[in-house]
């Protein structure tokens, strides 16, 4: 699944131009396509979600957690990839849809936004109201609000695995199974210890490493998954996740993998304890 940088990659190049294709900014809906009913989540049809659309103006590109957030005025466009979800701007000219195209936005200047999802578990939200849909996300980990002291005074006497309340998207939202893995073993800290017992040296240090290596993988687009996101290069230095029984990049020790709340997690016993 796409995670925060992913996310924050695409986001960019739809506000800017790059890997999706052209940017959206400022071009103005004509109609919109369905091709999956569970795609789309709208208070009516995909007809009059067409209509609604209609002659609206893309004001703004931003990214909420692992949602793309597009204003259109009174209204919003709120995509989240799920799994394989995927965007591109191209022109209408560029051809026949490709397999597992799911939905298109049309604009009046012959461009098209096109959502292309191999396993349908995308979904795009038409609204006026975007905290209906966003409403109970957790702080976000590059905002200010992370810090040592907040993180120290929201794990105190929690029992539950670190790992797991990384991946809690109402507690911090952004974060996924690959950064989650990485921020803490360059935090030196065991998946599965018990949250409550970090030390406030120990939070200074996590929030520390979630913000450098969420940085850091955004300035290298992300990581690519064959199957879903392509255009990221930061698997190529991937220090544990996915790395089993190959060596650690500090000590030597072979890269275990558990399952961590139903999650495969990769970890340096000697690093990380």
């Amino acid at each position: 699944m796409p995670e925060l940088p992913e996310v924050e990659t695409i986001v960019r190049s739809l506000r800017n131009g790059g890997m999706t294709g052209e940017s959206i900014l400022n071009r103005q809906i004509s109609s919109v396509d369905c091709f999956n009913p569970k795609t789309l989540v709208f208070d009516g049809t995909a007809e009059e979600c067409s209509q609604f659309l209609k002659g609206l103006r893309i004001l703004s590109v931003n990214r909420r957690a692992k949602y793309i957030c597009i204003k259109t005025g009174e209204s919003s466009v709120l995509i989240h990839l799920r799994m394989s979800g995927d965007l591109r701007c191209e022109a209408e000219s560029a051809g026949d849809l490709r397999p597992h195209d799911r939905l298109i936005f049309h604009f009046y200047d012959g461009m098209r936004l096109v959502f292309n999802d191999v396993r349908k578990f995308g979904r795009i939200w038409v609204t006026d109201d975007p905290d209906n849909v966003l409403d109970g996300l957790g702080i976000e980990p590059l905002g200010e609000e992370l810090t040592p002291e907040w993180l120290e005074n929201h794990l105190e006497g929690m029992r539950r695995m670190i790992k797991t309340v990384l991946l809690d998207q109402n507690i911090i939202a952004g974060i996924g199974n690959i950064y989650a893995d990485e921020s803490l073993f360059d935090a030196g800290i065991l998946p599965t210890r018990p949250a409550g017992s970090l030390t406030r040296k120990e939070c200074r240090k996590l929030c520390g490493s979630i913000r450098k290596t969420l940085e850091h993988a955004i300035e290298q687009n992300g990581s690519s998954f064959d199957w879903a996101y392509k255009g990221g290069h930061f698997q190529n230095e991937f220090r544990v996740y996915q790395r089993k029984g190959e060596p650690c990049p500090v000590c030597g020790t072979p890269i275990e993998r558990i399952v961590v709340g139903q999650r495969g997690t990769h970890y340096c016993p000697n690093c990380q304890k």
